[in-house]
């Protein structure tokens, strides 16, 4: 077997999120005692190139490949080039499609940040035989969706373990605090996942099951807590309203559970909301908040307004938050948990950035370090078997040490 030239390809780098994955690898990786040959792929060769120049000295001698999202051909002579591969190209529903199946086909390691789930799914359909088959190990959502969840669920279920030697089968993460932008590339996968919805009754059930992305034996028979109206929370004593990344964050947490043998029990619960506030104010402010998000999907799903909103509202594909806006982003998660005999606990999970992107990019560069370097499944120790996995179900601790040391996320027990 032929020697792949690089460790680590990321594919879509003159995309708004590419570019910030980028220039963070570049300032990451040059001040890290790292040995990762990596090289930047796309569509179009003179973008590449300007983005080589705007990195400056770190961009001098980074190769580039010229690949289309829609050419095969092309795709497979990237992947033929690489260990790992991360995709920041989507709608994945959309583009994503032809490489996750040469990577599946060619045993290519690979991660992104998409949330779309009906694509996750029908992607887990169509390829994880195959992955299994030629040992490529798939991980999606490795972005503000899900990495935050589901790594701060792994997080207080060890806790759990560690104090009680049981898990918190009940646990629910409420958002404190999130203050970021939306990119153009973001809203596309948005209104693209609610038009696919509005056509097909099937797809609208299948967004309805919070186990729609388990196994198909996972035997979880749980009803799960689905949010979608202002509510108050004995918990955390505050109101609640409905969390937008919920539909994909619960799930990717299920699909953990059920990945790593039912360790958080096989009648888990999870859900996610806002906290709003207490009193008056909270209430009017989680009512205002529903209102908000169910104007904003109503007129994505009529056409003539939707046509409206990505004309004059919506930021078109390439824009997003301004590097200013990145840094000055910031979220607190608080998450809780009770075990069976009703001991519980607490802990939060906060990033420096916005979410979106600025948080997005280390996230998402870390876990391609971590595919890269951490499960190398080179024979030389047992590693993840090929297959379409979850951050929480592939990676481990070392993943959490990494985003703590380099991508400013925090975990802690309250």
């Amino acid at each position: 077997m032929t020697t792949p030239n690089y460790d680590l390809v990321v594919f879509g780098a003159t995309s708004f999120v590419g570019q910030i994955l980028t220039h963070y690898l570049a300032e990451h990786l040059s001040s890290q005692d790292v040995q990762l040959r990596w090289a930047i792929a796309g569509r179009a060769e003179n973008k590449l190139n300007e983005l080589k120049r705007a990195l400056g000295t770190a961009g001098q001698s980074l190769p580039i490949i010229v690949a289309d999202a829609a050419n095969e051909a092309q795709l497979q002579a990237m992947c033929t080039q690489t260990r790992v591969v991360v995709s920041t190209v989507g709608p994945y529903a959309l583009y994503g499609e032809p490489l996750v199946k040469v990577c599946a086909e060619s045993g290519t390691d690979y991660c992104d940040l998409t949330g779309e789930t009906q694509w996750i799914k029908r992607m887990i359909e169509k390829y994880e035989p195959i992955a299994q088959q030629s040992g490529a190990r798939i991980v999606h959502c490795c972005g503000f969706d899900s990495v935050p969840s589901d790594m701060g669920v792994r997080f207080l279920q060890e806790q759990a373990m560690t104090q009680w030697g049981m898990p918190a089968t009940h646990v629910k993460m409420r958002v404190k605090t999130l203050k970021g932008g939306a990119s153009g590339g973001t809203v596309a996968s948005v209104v693209n996942l609610v038009k696919e919805a509005a056509a097909d009754p099937a797809l609208r059930k299948e967004l309805a099951n919070p186990y729609s992305l388990c196994p198909q034996d996972h035997g979880f028979t749980l009803r799960q807590h689905s949010l979608k109206t202002a509510q108050f929370d004995q918990d955390f004593n505050a109101w609640t309203a409905p969390f937008v990344m919920a539909a994909i964050n619960e799930r990717v947490v299920h699909r953990s559970n059920a990945l790593s043998g039912n360790a958080y029990g096989s009648r888990f619960s999870y859900d996610e909301a806002v906290l709003t506030g207490t009193g008056m104010k909270g209430r009017l402010a989680a009512l205002s908040m529903v209102a908000g998000l169910g104007a904003f999907m109503l007129g994505i799903v009529i056409k003539p307004v939707r046509g409206l909103m990505e004309r004059f509202l919506l930021p078109k594909p390439g824009e997003g938050p301004s590097p200013e806006a990145q840094l000055t982003g910031r979220y607190d998660m608080r998450f809780f948990g009770r075990t069976d005999n009703g001991q519980t606990l607490r802990v939060k999970v906060t990033g420096d950035r916005d979410p979106g992107y600025g948080s997005t990019g280390k996230m998402l560069g870390q876990a391609a370090i971590s595919l890269a370097l951490d499960h190398t499944n080179d024979g030389s120790k047992p590693g993840r078997p090929g297959g379409f996995w979850t951050p929480a179900s592939f990676f481990d601790e070392r993943f959490i040490e990494r985003l703590t040391r380099y991508a400013g996320l925090r975990f802690e027990r309250l």
